[in-house]
């Protein structure tokens, strides 16, 4: 891993009216790395990552992605990120195929140079079968693969995942945690993944944030998680356990 972060954050923070959304968030996630982003609902992950996108300005401090400022250099951000959130939105009356010639038009590729990697992208993500269906007609997990898809052509430098296993029975969800491991492995693309499925984060990051009340509160490896809040020095030690502890010390 380079020693620059490819994601970085200082003191940065959200205000709506009167709530503090984010409070002095200040990290920083290195390329390469699969980074779990965890924390309840309300706990700032996805205003969090609205700012790192440029989506949101920050009320306070500055969040750079691939040494681009995210609040003032939002296009640039923009090219070199994909970004799936929660409820992933297609066009309901097109095929996949079109979906994703739309997405590659926008991103300025070549209709000779899409047209090879959405077919790669749809058999990688294994809907090639499914590629003329109205996407209206998809299921959530078909919808999510097609996110994936997307990333696939893309190719970004980093992945912003918020949920993409939510609603899934465990095959899909297994699926897609693999296939968000091989796009990491494979293309050497950073993930920041956000989910509730703490088994299956465990399953993949490098490193583990926590998040609650618009804080970070934890930052670091399980191995480090683990011997900070229970006293133990065993990788294989529940990312459950570990998250509990904290959620509980801090809930008091």
């Amino acid at each position: 891993m380079n020693q620059e972060p490819i994601i970085e954050t200082h003191n940065l923070s959200k205000i709506y009216g009167n709530q503090l959304a984010v409070n002095d968030l200040t990290f920083s996630i290195q390329e390469g790395e699969i980074f779990g982003f965890l924390g309840p609902n309300g706990s700032g992950k996805t205003t969090a990552l609205l700012m790192l996108l440029g989506l949101t300005e920050p009320t306070k401090g500055w969040a750079r992605v691939a040494g681009f400022d995210s609040t003032k250099e939002a296009i640039k951000v923009k090219k070199i990120v994909g970004y799936i959130p929660e409820n992933i939105g297609f066009y309901d009356d097109m095929n996949a195929i079109q979906n994703l010639q739309f997405i590659a038009r926008l991103n300025n590729m070549p209709d000779s140079v899409s047209s090879i990697k959405i077919e790669e992208a749809l058999e990688s993500v294994r809907l090639k079968e499914e590629a003329e269906k109205k996407v209206g007609a998809y299921s959530r997990g078909m919808r999510q693969r097609l996110g994936l898809a997307e990333i696939f052509i893309k190719e970004p430098r980093i992945a912003f995942l918020d949920e993409p296993t939510l609603g899934l029975d465990p095959e899909g969800t297994n699926w897609i945690i693999d296939y968000i491991q091989s796009l990491s492995r494979d293309k050497n693309i950073t993930i920041l993944l956000s989910s509730h499925d703490l088994k299956q984060v465990q399953k993949i990051s490098d490193r583990i944030g926590i998040m609650l009340k618009g804080r970070m509160i934890a930052v670091g490896s399980i191995e480090k998680l683990a011997k900070e809040k229970l006293g133990v020095d065993d990788k294989e030690i529940s990312l459950d356990d570990i998250y509990m502890k904290y959620f509980q010390e801090e809930a008091v």
